[in-house]
């Protein structure tokens, strides 16, 4: 009863946010404005992913649950949502959140002993433990994961549905772990996150009360999967038994179409002698609806993809399939996501150029 109080309490929270925060943004012009790169209409408001996190600190604050490190999540998150709406304002240099990225990760390693340091066997001759590699990797994990959900943030509701995909695939592995506390934290998450779906999607609401998750928000859902993904697959006092959610090697398959997506545009930006951070419209969704898709055939083709990869990921993990097979079964995949993504992009160019 106490789960289903809070996660009510936790949307209610964050549509009296939105509802809120949407004139707010109106007046102070923290909107997105339609470009080259952007065909939406109108200017519309930057406030989902502020509301999302105003929805969820209510819900951390009152939970009396012995979340792990709550205290620090809500410090670490809300410097990223303050950093994004500078973003969102300012439009910052990439090295400035590069930068700002790279010292909250030096922060949880050496303040705060949070660091990613076991991958487990993904090379099937031993397990990877790392030691002053932490550090680096970490580092690496925390900024290629925020990059990669702010990336994919392109078309309505994407970025609602990945994110929720991912954090629902971690509070099945938390609750059947045993991890019940991370599991009804998943489940505030999405909760805190479900009025700003309703609201992108424009889901029995009107037009006019359409927002945008914004950096803030892309932020957020990018460093509260990594900060999960570190509790899910590593050791820390206060887990049951000691043991955890599920092994490192999942957690390529339960955000693999970010990762892969980021990749794989950066990859290609490469092939064409630019730099991996300049934005273009070479993505998985401009391509999809580039090649002929309507933006929801689009989002529900990916949806559907990134469901059926995490759930690959899941079924490995519940029947224990060798790590390496799952890591070499992945890598193969990525390389068909990256040949077919570049197949369809380039007939998506002859049909429709201007596009992409």
């Amino acid at each position: 009863m106490q789960t289903f109080f809070l996660a009510l309490l936790a949307m209610v929270v964050s549509t009296m946010s939105l509802l809120w925060l949407r004139k707010w943004a109106v007046d102070f012009k923290f909107v997105d404005v339609p470009c080259e790169r952007k065909s939406h209409n109108g200017h519309i408001p930057l406030v989902g992913g502020l509301a999302t996190f105003l929805g969820l600190c209510v819900v951390i604050l009152f939970s009396s649950g012995p979340l792990l490190y709550k205290l620090e999540y809500l410090c670490f998150s809300a410097i990223l949502v303050v950093v994004g709406l500078v973003d969102d304002k300012l439009d910052i240099r990439a090295s400035y959140r590069l930068l700002i990225l790279s010292f909250l990760s030096i922060w949880l390693v050496k303040i705060e002993g949070i660091s990613l340091s076991y991958l487990g066997n993904l090379l099937g001759n031993g397990s990877i433990a790392l030691g002053g590699e932490a550090l680096i990797f970490t580092t690496a994990a925390i900024i290629g994961c925020v990059t990669a959900f702010n990336m994919v943030d392109g078309i309505d509701g994407l970025l609602g549905v990945l994110a929720a995909c991912t954090i629902g695939s971690l509070g099945i592995l938390f609750y059947s772990s045993g991890c019940i506390e991370l599991a009804r934290f998943c489940l505030f998450f999405i909760a805190a996150m479900l009025p700003y779906v309703v609201v992108n999607l424009g889901l029995k609401v009107k037009s006019k009360y359409k927002v945008f998750m914004g950096d803030s928000g892309s932020f957020l859902v990018g460093f509260t999967i990594v900060w999960l993904l570190v509790f899910a697959t590593q050791q820390f006092d206060g887990l049951p038994n000691g043991q955890v959610a599920m092994r490192p090697v999942t957690a390529l398959w339960i955000i693999a179409i970010p990762l892969m997506d980021m990749a794989t545009v950066m990859i290609k930006r490469a092939m064409k002698k630019r730099s991996p951070l300049k934005a273009d419209r070479t993505h998985i969704h401009h391509v999809l609806i580039a090649s002929g898709l309507t933006a929801k055939q689009a989002l529900a083709s990916i949806s559907v993809l990134a469901m059926t990869l995490a759930g690959v990921g899941i079924v490995g993990e519940f029947t224990q399939e060798d790590e390496s097979f799952m890591f070499a079964a992945f890598m193969q995949m990525f390389v068909v996501y990256l040949l077919v993504n570049i197949a369809i992009e380039r007939k998506a160019r002859k049909r429709a150029p201007e596009l992409i």
